[in-house]
């Protein structure tokens, strides 16, 4: 997901469609407000910032982030027409990643964000996932939350690779038995909810992001669970 705070319509409405064409999920912004209430549901890969702007200008929003434990990885792009040497450096020592200046064409637009994308992950192994406040790498098993590292037992560890292997699917008490622990399910077996909930406990606030399904099992998802 890339988020793009830019409060021209037009230009706004262009890069979205430019990204959307791309194969890129983007959603715009022309209000910092609307910008901060997004990035409570979901965390983007990438931010495209405005300097100019109504409510807070783009540089106040970049030194917020950049403070923020949760926030201060986020790739972050300056897209403004101020296109000064020093415009550029103070953005730049404020924590972005990338500057372009306006009027910009789509096809560098483009480029410059795969390029960015691609050097921000360069260090991620694939097989990393993130959700949210969470990262887990499980050929070095490492989980971190906010960026502090969590410790778990192997078993609650097994059971969130399987969650995160399949994100957004309800996996069954059955399957996680199956998988994790390699028999079938008993009715009166509760060893999935003990270990579910003792997960939820470690990971802090990474923990309602799994989600409980009412008479089915468990699945995992960057909203936090409403139970």
């Amino acid at each position: 997901m890339i988020y793009f705070v830019e409060d021209d319509n037009s230009i706004r409405e262009l890069v979205i469609y430019t990204l959307g064409s791309a194969g890129m999920e983007a959603e715009g912004f022309e209000k910092p407000s609307l910008f901060w209430e997004a990035m409570e549901k979901r965390t983007p890969d990438l931010i495209l910032l405005d300097i100019m702007l109504p409510e807070e200008d783009g540089l106040s929003i970049l030194r917020t982030l950049r403070k923020a434990r949760k926030t201060r990885e986020i790739p972050v792009m300056m897209l403004t027409a101020k296109g000064s040497e020093f415009d550029k450096v103070i953005g730049l020592d404020s924590g972005a990643d990338d500057y372009l200046p306006k009027p910009f064409g789509m096809m560098e637009l483009l480029a410059r964000v795969k390029a960015l994308l691609r050097r921000t992950k360069h260090e991620e192994n694939s097989n990393d996932f993130r959700v949210g406040c969470l990262y887990v790498c499980p050929d070095k098993h490492i989980v971190k939350v906010n960026d502090a590292q969590v410790t778990l037992t192997r078993k609650e560890f097994e059971m969130l690779c399987y969650l995160l292997h399949n994100r957004d699917i309800v996996l069954t008490r059955d399957q996680f038995l199956n998988h994790v622990w390699g028999y079938h399910f008993d009715g009166e077996n509760r060893t999935v909810d003990v270990h579910i909930r003792t997960l939820r406990q470690k990971l802090g606030d990474a923990g309602g992001y799994i989600k409980t399904v009412r008479g089915i099992g468990y699945k995992i998802g960057e909203q936090a669970d409403e139970e």
